[in-house]
């Protein structure tokens, strides 16, 4: 007899505590759930049910093999689903945690397209500038820029993007350019306050040295597009991405502070929970963002 069938129905008599409830649960007679019991334990060669007229319970032996077999037909019974959610077209509610800076700027631009690809799927974007935990509030996948904080989430490198400092040309003409890192305790600088480091530039000498710039902003802002318009604006300099100001330097507005400065590389991630498959329309956004940005990046996002 098939082995799977006979822990199905020796896992089942424990369950609906009867032969009698076990057949009607798995759609099969009386006498052959009891064929496939007693196959089971001729095979183990243990006794693995006490029958009574009443009553049939596990033995001492049976109850451990029950938490056993339980798994096993538990792994089996997600291997199906997985086959068949796999096979099924993406659907349903997806939900998007991104940062505001990048969804406004490059992740809305491409919804429309998506959503006419999978028309099936409804989109819940969520702009913050915060790690919010995906599981817990109920988010099925996140874009994420930078180092991954998370190890426990799995993730999926879209591309990359530079931070750089940069300034607007009426800036520099008036206060002056910084020639080296030193220089900028001089200069008026503009900082991003969502970040806990906000005051905190690290940064990389032409040596190579790691540089951390502790200095006091003249201006502070909480969202990135404010402060590449307060840079512009000629207010300070700033420490943004490229994905931010990438349009800006190629139209002249702003120029990079100190060229000669190696640019920090950071990539930006698709993340989502842990588990053995992932979901169709996750699956579907993180292939159809991979597409999207497979000409982004490092520098080049105009």
């Amino acid at each position: 007899m098939d082995r799977l069938t006979e822990m199905e129905a020796f896992a089942t008599v424990v369950d609906q505590g009867g032969f009698t409830d076990a057949a009607k649960k798995m759609g099969i007679s009386k006498s052959a759930v009891s064929k496939h019991v007693s196959s089971l334990e001729a095979r183990l060669g243990a006794r693995l049910l006490n029958r009574t007229t009443r009553r049939v319970s596990p033995t001492e032996i049976g109850l451990a093999y029950y938490d056993r077999a339980r798994r096993v037909l538990n792994d089996a019974g997600e291997a199906d689903a997985l086959v068949t959610s796999m096979q099924s077209a993406p659907s349903g509610l997806l939900r998007i945690s991104v940062a505001t800076d990048f969804g406004v700027n490059h992740l809305s631009p491409v919804l429309g397209e998506f959503l006419s690809e999978f028309p099936d799927i409804t989109v819940n974007m969520v702009l913050n500038n915060r790690y919010v935990e995906l599981i817990s509030e109920g988010f099925d996948m996140a874009v994420r820029i930078g180092e991954l904080e998370d190890s426990t989430l799995r993730a999926r490198k879209l591309t990359e993007t530079t931070k750089r400092m940069v300034g607007s040309p009426a800036y520099f003409e008036k206060y002056g350019r910084p020639e080296k890192i030193d220089d900028l305790n001089d200069h008026k600088l503009l900082h991003y306050s969502n970040q806990s480091n906000s005051a905190v530039w690290k940064l990389t000498a032409p040596s190579g040295e790691k540089r951390q710039v502790r200095t006091a902003g003249w201006l502070t802002v909480n969202d990135g597009q404010s402060l590449l318009n307060a840079c512009i604006s000629g207010l300070g300099i700033a420490y943004l991405p490229s994905f931010l100001y990438a349009d800006a330097l190629e139209k002249g507005l702003v120029e990079e502070a100190i060229p000669e400065l190696p640019a920090e590389i950071q990539g930006v991630y698709a993340v989502y929970p842990p588990g053995r498959f992932t979901q169709p329309k996750v699956r579907a956004f993180i292939d159809f963002l991979a597409h999207a940005f497979v000409d982004k990046g490092p520098e080049n996002w105009s």
